[in-house]
């Protein structure tokens, strides 16, 4: 009996033993590491964001050096409580006098708790290759005067000294994007945004190259001083119960046809706003446009650019929005032309433009086709200017036959009469992108 008793508390120490075994020496690898950034140009002031990870036995120490030119920097250098599984250590490489411009070697060494190798753990360790780069990109504008008016464009051109990962014209609290060319400058299109106050409007180039070193460089640049008129819209009960029977079925909750009509012209016409600003998005990084914009043959305007509109309801003032494009009447149904070349990236309802063409002429520019009765394109197709890309209507928020045009600039709708008018678009548009072209070019050639 007793002897049983011995080999039973044997086999049980056996098969203890044999589970820690299994829970230690199965465990063979190394924690688990992630690195923020890839290797690459990196400054010296981003962080770094390492997490580590080990679910078997726990994490013991790590160490995190920074190598240059044989010279090492400990930058990280920590113990780890028994039971830590996960941890995340935020840092960033040592700065000047440390560290110079140039490469570096980031090492990167952890370890567990296993007893696997007589109780030295498993360990990872990783090289990292970066390029020290704390200096922010070099910006050169060869663009020189830009007249601009409110609700109007103009463009930037513009080089760097080196690649970046974002760049274009930023004021107030707006971006719009530059976009590079094949002869190597950049070229930025901008609006001067209707509701932006002139004393905020102080377009400036800003670069954020691939280290994350940012560079703002000032502009020349002029404001023009432009004005727009007021209308007064009486809103019939005839109209309101057109949009009401239009909308009803986004709105069903809404029963009385002022309520819905307040709801569309100004909750819609935001949202419509943000599907601008992702049409945007799709938008060739060169000019597909060539020369001045169409306008629909044979039309009288009856709604101008930025026109503020007050909405009277049986003499009671409900509403007010501004207007940003031009209503262009002509037969009812009548042909609508592709006001220029390009690439048509929506073909659809669009909220309060009803049935909606827009088509991308590069660079952010777009044109806007709103209250058609008939769609005649579809997206991805290619057009050229003057072909026939649907008919005019009144579907959206519209009280009668006529379209809607609008020119767009990476989402911001601005005056399409400046894009109608031939001598702006020279001076304002194609001989900048012409002399920043040469200039590009001179500056390859002498660089041989």
């Amino acid at each position: 009996m007793r002897t049983s008793a011995i080999l039973g508390l044997f086999f049980l120490f056996v098969v203890i033993a044999a589970g820690i075994g299994i829970y230690y020496f199965v465990d063979t690898s190394g924690p688990a590491l992630a690195l923020s950034r890839r290797p690459g140009p990196i400054a010296s002031r981003a962080d770094l964001i390492l997490t580590l990870r080990d679910r078997a036995s726990g994490l013991k120490s790590l160490n995190v050096q920074a190598v240059q030119r044989e010279k090492s920097f400990t930058i990280l250098n920590k113990e780890y409580a028994a039971g830590t599984t996960d941890a995340k250590e935020t840092f960033r490489l040592p700065p000047p006098p440390g560290l110079k411009e140039g490469p570096v070697t980031l090492r990167i060494a952890a370890s567990d708790r296993s007893v696997f190798r007589f109780g030295s753990g498993n360990s990872t360790s990783v090289a990292l290759e970066f390029v020290v780069q704390n200096k922010p990109p070099v910006v050169t504008v060869l663009s020189t005067a830009h007249n601009v008016s409110p609700g109007g464009s103009a463009l930037a051109a513009y080089t760097l000294n080196r690649d970046v990962v974002k760049t274009g014209v930023t004021f107030a609290d707006r971006f719009y994007p530059g976009y590079k060319q094949p002869e190597g400058y950049y070229a930025s299109l901008f609006p001067f945004p209707y509701d932006v106050p002139p004393e905020r409007f102080i377009p400036k180039v800003f670069a954020m190259d691939q280290a994350g070193n940012e560079r703002l460089t000032g502009i020349y640049y002029r404001i023009l001083a432009k004005s727009f008129p007021k209308d007064r819209i009486e809103l019939s009960d005839a109209f309101l119960e057109k949009i009401f029977t239009e909308f009803k079925d986004r709105f069903p909750q809404i029963k009385n046809p002022l309520e819905l009509f307040l709801k569309v012209n100004r909750e819609v016409r935001q949202s419509d706003a943000k599907i601008l600003q992702q049409c945007s998005l799709k938008t060739s990084p060169t000019p597909l446009w060539e020369g001045e914009f169409m306008r629909l043959p044979n039309s009288a305007p009856r709604g101008s650019f930025n026109q503020l509109r007050s909405y009277y309801y049986q003499g009671k003032e409900v509403d007010q929005q501004h207007h940003l494009g031009i209503d262009l009447a002509s037969l009812s149904h009548a042909k609508v032309p592709a006001a220029n070349r390009g690439k048509v990236v929506y073909a659809d309802d669009l909220g309060i433009y009803g049935q909606c063409i827009i088509i991308d002429h590069g660079m952010g520019l777009q044109s806007l086709y709103g209250h058609l009765s008939r769609i005649g394109v579809k997206e991805g197709d290619l057009v050229k200017k003057g072909d026939i890309i649907g008919d005019t209507g009144d579907t959206g928020l519209a009280g009668g036959d006529h379209l809607h045009f609008g020119v767009v600039v990476s989402g911001q709708e601005v005056n399409p009469i400046e894009w109608w008018d031939p001598s702006w678009i020279k001076n304002n548009v194609t001989d900048k992108l012409k002399d920043a072209r040469e200039a590009a070019a001179a500056a390859a050639g002498a660089a041989k």
